[in-house]
């Protein structure tokens, strides 16, 4: 799959294709749906697929204090875009001069001029260019005018619910994670690298591996079951998704993960983390003994649920 960053790296090579425009968080089962479908399409028509994302995402640029926490960072998004069978993602950088394009202009510098669309889809209720002024119906009539076809993107619905981005974030914050399995179409997880952290852990006699999130927020917070993948051994474990109040926190999200047998060095690797099940809230502890006291408590409590779940 082709990365293409921003309109100025567009080059002839990449005009004539099928496409769609969103910001694909997560790459849930609507938009595996839609990507099926544009595949299926180009194939027919001998055209690659292409899908044009933002960054950052349009709420994040507009309201970045109260912007939905992301399901995918970009990377796994793009990774999950190229399983899809993605030819070619074109990520615009979302900033003032994007903002203030025209939806007229946005049509005729991303989709004629820049991509040669030949045929697009997109949720009828997608809006587009300066103050979302651009719709569905406009981008119908411009493809009539300039010989590209528009089709709406049907709506995807999980026991009669529509699946989108922000019902995942809500089941997941339910702790809910069967039912985001299936709106996602594979377990929820976190991928990032393993860096080092305050030591904090083990001097608790709970060592973790801290994982890199690069994000402000993230869709989950507590302690939860989880599991690693490492060398193609399922290592089983405890993670702690939070702001880490009882230790004075910097307000980020912060991901710490304990495997419950492993006693190897993972500082520097990329490793992917799995939830199964919420244990618990996070809270704040009147002292490190406390924490300490609770830290055991939730690995005792992910030993026997594990235990329970794989004598079954």
């Amino acid at each position: 799959m082709e990365l293409v960053r921003g309109l100025h790296n567009l080059r002839p090579q990449h005009r004539g294709c099928v496409a769609t425009i969103g910001n694909f968080d997560g790459v849930h089962a609507g938009h595996q749906a839609i990507l099926k479908r544009l595949k299926a399409h180009g194939e027919r028509a001998g055209l690659p697929v292409c899908v044009v994302i933002f960054e950052p995402q349009p709420r994040e640029y507009f309201a970045p204090g109260s912007a939905p926490p992301r399901l995918t960072r970009l990377r796994d998004k793009l990774a999950l875009l190229e399983q899809q069978g993605v030819d070619r993602v074109l990520c615009l950088a979302f900033n003032r001069r994007l903002r203030e394009l025209s939806a007229d202009e946005f049509i005729q510098q991303v989709l004629i001029d820049g991509l040669g669309v030949q045929h697009l889809e997109v949720g009828d209720d997608f809006r587009f260019g300066c103050d979302r002024a651009g719709d569905f119906e406009l981008l119908r009539v411009s493809g009539q005018r300039h010989g590209f076809t528009v089709e709406s993107a049907n709506t995807v619905a999980e026991n009669g619910e529509r699946v989108s981005s922000t019902r995942v974030r809500q089941v997941l914050a339910e702790g809910d994670f069967a039912q985001a399995e299936r709106l996602l179409g594979r377990p929820f997880s976190i991928t990032g690298r393993v860096l080092h952290g305050q030591k904090l852990g083990r001097q608790l006699g709970a060592p973790t591996a801290n994982v890199q999130l690069k994000r402000i927020s993230a869709p989950l917070n507590g302690v939860y079951r989880v599991s690693v993948e490492l060398d193609g051994v399922r290592q089983l474990g405890v993670a702690n998704i939070g702001s880490r109040p009882t230790v004075d926190g910097d307000g980020r999200a912060h991901l710490e993960v304990h495997l419950l047998d492993f006693n190897g060095d993972l500082y520097g690797r990329r490793i992917t983390v799995v939830f199964h099940e919420k244990l618990r809230e996070e809270q704040r502890f009147d002292s490190l003994q406390a924490l300490q006291d609770a830290i055991k408590a939730d690995f005792a409590t992910a030993r026997a649920q594990w235990a329970a779940e794989l004598n079954k």
